[in-house]
């Protein structure tokens, strides 16, 4: 879902990761250019997922 966001409206998807300050970049360059706002949503989509992957496996580690 969040990537379909990345793609019709990448400020928004960069606000539903929590990151203000990257959520205020986003919607500069969506103004200057759409591409790279693309770019950047999908970017910081990509690397939320991942962060997110990886406390969910310190998580499973801490308990074993």
């Amino acid at each position: 879902m969040r990537y379909f966001l990345c793609i019709v409206f990448p400020p928004l998807a960069v606000l539903t990761t929590g990151r203000i300050g990257a959520f205020i970049l986003s919607i500069i360059l969506t103004i200057c250019f759409w591409v790279p706002g693309v770019i950047h949503a999908v970017l910081v989509t990509s690397d939320y997922y991942a962060a997110r992957r990886h406390r969910q496996l310190v998580r499973v580690m801490r308990r074993a």
